[in-house]
């Protein structure tokens, strides 16, 4: 039988700070509980708006703007899941969520995953570079525009998080603690 209220968490936090990791591993660590993931990555509009760098005038398909994010399409999807109570624990996990309000002020708990920059730019390397995206491609994409968004959008929401981790040392201590508050949620506490 499910519980009334659903728990819902947000994790937020740079490109390559280990948002989704820790999702995974929450999901993992969580069962038998029925767990939802939503990533936002899997939300961008079909058409994304185009920026120039700023130093460059090297126009790039901006990901990293809130315009290129289906907010519509999320907060639906999102929606139905909570009333559908078909979840005990819904996650959300983006790096521009607690830049809308809509999404944010409807999360139980907000985490931001904190970590320094050149840390997220070396993983976010690695993981483009799997992708098959060139090294100077993903260098200049990166410097010209990503982390100007990254200060822009990102950085100053981290401020609206119940708590912030270190996402440096792992999710380790923090998964623990995000175990224990939903432990203590679902038994009513």
């Amino acid at each position: 039988m499910r519980r009334n209220h659903v728990q819902t968490i947000g994790i937020a936090g740079g490109s390559g700070s280990g948002k989704t990791r820790l999702s995974l591993q929450l999901e993992e660590q969580l069962q038998p509980l029925v767990v939802k993931i939503f990533h936002m990555d899997h939300y961008y509009k079909e058409v994304r708006p185009q920026s120039r760098a700023s130093f460059t005038d090297k126009e790039y398909e901006d990901f990293n703007h809130p315009d290129a994010v289906d907010v519509h399409r999320i907060l639906q999807d999102y929606f139905a899941a909570v009333q559908g109570q078909n979840f005990d624990v819904i996650i959300i996990e983006g790096f521009l969520l607690f830049h809308f309000p809509e999404l944010r002020n409807t999360l139980d708990l907000k985490v931001y995953i904190d970590c320094q920059a050149d840390e997220r730019s070396l993983r976010r390397m690695k993981w483009f570079l799997e992708k098959g995206y060139t090294y100077d491609d993903t260098v200049a994409e990166y410097l010209d525009l990503v982390r100007y968004r990254h200060d822009q959008y990102v950085e100053p929401t981290k401020w609206f998080a119940d708590i912030i981790m270190n996402g440096a040392t792992g999710p380790r201590k923090g998964m623990n603690m995000l175990l224990r508050w939903i432990e203590m949620k679902s038994r009513g506490m």
